[in-house]
This record gives C-alpha cells, sequence and structure tokens, in this order.
C-alpha cells in the first residue's frame, strides 16, 4: 500500500475501487496459511473503540471480527462507554495487553490521551495501529488506516460553494469536541473548501455537539435564535449532527433555503440525502480500515514486520445533485456501499 499523500478526487475515487479489490484479497485467505501467535494458537487481535453503539463503530468492531475469523484467529472487542471517555479507552489498553494480543486496533477518543498507554503496551512487543482517528503525534503508533478527514472535510466544502455559486455563505458549524482530532481537521477541511479563513465573518456561530443529535439541535436552535434567516449553510461533523440540526431548521421553516452538509456515509445518511433533507454527505469506509487493520496484525504476528505511516482508506462524496468538476456517486451508489 502506497504511503499517504493527499489526493484529488480521482485518487479518492481509485482509494475506493482499490478498497474492494484489497477486501477479497483479505478474505481469500485460508484457516491453514493463518499466522500463529506467540503461544502456537490463533493470534489475538484487540479492538478499542470509542464507543459501543454507535453504528460507525459497530460496523468496524463487525469486520473486524470476520476479517479476523476468517483466518482462524480471535477478536477481542473493549470500547470506551462514550465518545471522549479516555480513561475507559486507556483501561481498554491495559486489559488487552493483559490478554497477551500481538496487536491493538484503536479509535482513539483523544489524540493525545491515550499515548502513555499506547507506549506501554508497544513497549511490551504489541504493535499498535490507529483506525479512523490519528494519534497527536500520529508516529505513537506504527501506523494509521483512516480516512483523510481533512480532505473529507474539503470535497464536503468545495461542493457546497459550488452549488452556492455567487451567493455569499453564511455558516453555522456543527462541531465535535475541540480536543479530538477528527472535528478540528474536517472543520479546517471543510472551511479550506468554502475558500472561508477560520475568523471570516462569514461564520455565522458554532456549536459543540460531540456528534449527538440531540445536542447538535439544541446547538442549532440556540444559533438560530441569533441569527434567524441569514444562514444558508450548516456544516455538519456527522450525521447524527446533520440531523440535530435538520431539525432545527425545520422548525423554522428554513430547510428549503439552507444547505445541510455532513461526513459519515451510513446508510441512513445516505438516505438523508436521497430525501432531499441533505445536500450531500461524505463516505467512509470504514469495513476497509477493520480488514487492513487486521490483515497488518497479522503480518505482525507471523513476520514481525510493522506497517507505517498513514493509509487513506477513501472518501466519497454522495449527492443527487452533482456539480461540473466535482467528482461524486449518487444514492443508489451510496446506498450499495454504505455502511450501518
Amino acid at each position: 500500500m502506497k504511503q499517504f499523500s493527499r489526493p484529488g478526487l480521482a485518487v479518492v475515487a481509485a482509494a475506493a475501487s482499490l478498497s474492494i479489490a484489497l477486501t477479497g484479497c483479505t478474505e481469500s485467505r485460508t484457516v491453514e496459511s493463518a499466522p500463529v501467535g506467540a503461544d502456537g494458537g490463533p493470534v489475538k487481535i484487540g479492538l478499542v473503540t470509542k464507543t459501543e453503539t454507535n453504528p460507525y463503530f459497530v460496523k468496524l468492531r463487525e469486520e473486524a471480527t470476520a476479517a479476523a475469523e476468517a483466518n482462524g484467529n480471535e477478536l477481542i472487542a473493549l470500547s470506551g462507554k462514550f465518545d471522549g471517555d479516555n480513561d475507559g479507552q486507556i483501561a481498554a489498553v491495559e486489559n488487552l495487553v493483559q490478554q497477551g494480543v500481538s496487536g491493538i486496533l484503536i479509535t482513539p477518543s483523544n489524540a493525545t490521551g491515550i499515548l502513555d498507554a499506547i507506549e506501554k503496551a508497544e513497549a511490551a512487543g504489541i504493535v499498535v495501529i490507529a483506525l479512523d482517528t490519528e494519534t497527536d503525534p500520529a508516529d505513537v503508533v506504527s501506523a494509521t488506516y483512516a480516512t483523510d478527514n481533512t480532505e473529507a472535510g474539503r470535497l464536503l466544502g468545495a461542493y457546497i460553494k459550488a452549488r452556492l455559486g455567487d451567493t455569499q455563505p453564511q455558516i453555522l458549524t456543527m462541531d465535535l469536541d475541540p480536543s479530538a482530532s477528527v472535528g478540528v481537521q474536517r472543520r479546517t477541511g471543510f472551511l479550506e473548501g468554502m475558500g472561508v479563513p477560520e475568523d471570516s465573518p462569514d461564520i455565522l456561530g458554532s456549536a459543540i455537539t460531540q456528534g449527538d443529535q440531540t445536542k447538535a439541535q439544541q446547538g442549532a436552535e440556540n444559533l438560530l435564535q441569533r441569527v434567524g434567516e441569514q444562514v444558508n449553510v450548516v456544516y455538519n461533523i456527522n450525521e447524527p449532527a446533520a440531523r440535530g440540526s435538520y431539525q432545527a431548521l425545520k422548525d423554522r421553516n428554513l430547510t428549503d433555503r439552507v444547505l445541510v452538509g455532513a461526513i459519515d456515509g451510513s446508510c441512513e445518511g445516505v438516505q438523508d440525502v436521497a430525501d432531499g433533507e441533505f445536500a450531500a454527505t461524505v463516505m467512509q469506509f470504514p469495513k476497509e480500515m477493520a480488514v487492513q487493520g487486521v490483515a497488518a496484525v497479522e503480518t505482525y504476528a507471523a513476520t514481525g514486520e510493522k506497517p507505517s505511516g498513514f493509509i487513506d482508506t477513501g472518501a466519497m462524496l454522495i449527492t443527487d445533485d452533482p456539480v461540473d468538476g466535482m467528482e461524486s456517486q449518487d444514492t443508489a451508489w451510496g446506498a450499495e456501499n454504505c455502511w450501518g
């Protein structure tokens, strides 16, 4: 796998196509050729997600479990209690070290708060790989398999800008917790795609949502009380936040004049685009993160070879209102490739 460099749209589309081929190769391996763990038995692979119930992480867990079991290996899945539960993730990593795993796949809730636990795991001879979310610094883990979140945000921003045409943007942003690198990267990319600096007066207001629908609706309602009908764009960190902000707009009869955009690519989010509630979403591919991460741990167990760097697992703009010059797929394609 080639090391990461920021792709253009054509490369992003190619990455999605490549994902299908890579997945097929991984699933074709047999138990007879499977690597073994240090004790001569199946390889134990740990997975630590941000939460247990979020559909995105449920998909990640299901695909990682299937990939491990296809080769006769074992996946042990743990998680934080909520998005941002750094202490819960630290405890999960320590638990997996005690269970003698060969590798740990982790979606860090806090880019810096989990570093000590990761370093201790690596010092114990365990390869640690980030999925979905980078650590800070990124090289604390051996490798990261993830969406380029800055690029995903840029895709959404460039699309919304094209849809606005000559109309001046008046933006509300529904953001993640400021400590979460995913939220910072997506927002930064979105504003870059829009051509709007962080200190621009075109940003009418922002709310911290933690990616939660209810918090996003409350935040949007509070902002709309102040800015009223000025708004014409609402950026959302994810699709649950977008559903919350859309409901706040609907309650004020503003949905016809506001473009709502999100990042995720869940089946529910794709349907929201099909229903005309979202202008677009940017699809991620959690299956690729899981399958490639599991394969990397299996390789490490068999050969001692660690993966390295950032491996981009692709992103695709999903909309039924394409614009010239931008690669995108419609919601029919989205429904066939979505998760959750």
